[in-house]
This record gives C-alpha cells, structure tokens and sequence, in this order.
C-alpha cells in the first residue's frame, strides 16, 4: 500500500468529529469535521412549502444551500453574490435530494426545511461531509418541531451517510483528502441509508476506464464505512 496521510490504511476512514448545537440560533445545527475538511451545517424551518408545489400537494420540503467560505481553501475563492457556480449548484442539489431520500415528506405536513452547507476549512470530501451534518442538523430540528408540538412525529424514514471513495494508482482508498482525490483516477461519491439502501453512487473515471470488480470494490468500501460514520451520529 502507498503511504497516506496520518499513517491511515485504504480502508479507514479519516477522524470525524461531530458537534451538535454548534450555533445558537439555528434550529438545528452542526461542526462535522472530516479531518480537515470542517463544515458548519444549520437546519431552518419555514410554515408553508414552496411556490412551484400544487396548492393540493400535503407534502413538506426540504432544500439545501452549500457554500464555500472564501479563506476555506489555500487560495481565497470568490464568494457566489449573484450568481453560483455548476459545482456549487450540482453540490447543493445533491444535497437536498439526498436528505429528502430519508423524509417521509407527507409527515412534514406544511414545513419547508433549508439546509445549509458553509465549508469553513476544504480538504476534500466536502459534499459528503455536508450530507452527514445535514442529516443531523434536520434530525435536530425535526425532534426540536415534535417537542414544540408542531409536527407530530419526526418524518425521518432512516439515518443516512455518505463518503467518498477513488481508485489512486491502481489502488482503492476511502475517504479522500484533497491531495488524494486531486489525483485520483476514479471518483467516487456514495450515499447510504442505514438498511443499505443507495441514493447516490456518483463513480467517474477521470482517466482511464475503470474494471467491474473495481466497483464492486468500491461500492463495499463504502458501505462498510457509511455504517461506521452512522454509528457516530449517536455518540
């Protein structure tokens, strides 16, 4: 195996840190760290639901918004003012599509739930770590809705978690840092719920096509990991 960071192994995650009730005001909020990835993650609800759903339509929502901070990488990025980037819109529509995978949304009644993803520091896995603290954010928020009376159950089906997987010099790795995934020949992102169900296995190659049984390697890895990370949510 080649040497990683932290002396970790191919198969081991980086430290992931979890601090729940980060801000004051939000809802619902969290600091997940993923080594040196840090994201602040925050979790708003809004009565009503969105202007583009049917007036007859029982259903909540749940969006998400990701961000990031212009000091969070070595060289400072502008800050999206008017107009956002691709990246920026494909990462917050992963996002959102992700933590609706795990609501059951005709419980959420007439609540839209904002999520939003501010990336402090980057050190690749950004997208995932958001998901991870966005699923905990909403949860927060959900239990907080229950105990103020305003819904009547948390709409949560199932936890979920995502992680990040690439294939680097013939060899696969989990949970890239940015050094890692800047140089990986294949991509990949995965969401799970708990049961085992996928929503999301985003696998690229950025260069050469990749065999079958890499991805089947791939997607093992994650799964194995993204129970790991779900068993942190309750420490």
């Amino acid at each position: 195996m080649n040497g990683r960071l932290n002396n970790r192994t191919n198969n081991e995650l980086r430290n992931i840190k979890i601090t729940k009730d980060y801000t004051k005001h939000a809802l619902g909020s969290v600091l997940i760290e993923f080594g040196d990835t840090k994201v602040i993650v925050t979790a708003s609800a809004e009565e009503g639901k969105p202007k583009w759903m049917d007036k007859e339509d029982k259903r909540g929502w749940v969006t998400a918004e990701y961000s990031l901070l212009p000091s969070a990488t070595h060289t400072r990025c502008q800050r999206e003012r008017t107009k956002i980037s691709g990246r920026t819109q494909e990462i917050q529509r992963l996002i959102g599509r992700s933590l609706r995978s795990c609501v059951n949304l005709e419980k959420l009644e007439n609540w839209t739930v904002t999520i939003d993803a501010d990336v402090i520091q980057a050190d690749g896995g950004t997208r995932c770590a958001s998901i991870c603290g966005g699923y905990l954010a909403m949860n927060i928020a959900f239990n907080k809705l229950k105990e103020q009376g305003l819904l009547q159950e948390n709409p949560i089906i199932e936890p979920i978690a995502a992680v990040s997987v690439g294939l680097i010099d013939g060899e696969i790795k989990l949970d890239l840092d940015y050094s890692e995934d800047s140089s990986a020949q294949v991509d990949s992102n995965v969401v799970m719920t708990k049961s085992g169900k996928i929503i999301e296995f985003q696998t690229t190659a950025e260069g050469a096509p990749f065999e079958k049984y890499q991805l089947d390697e791939i997607y093992n890895l994650a799964q194995n990991a993204i129970q790991k990370i779900i068993s942190l949510y309750c420490e």
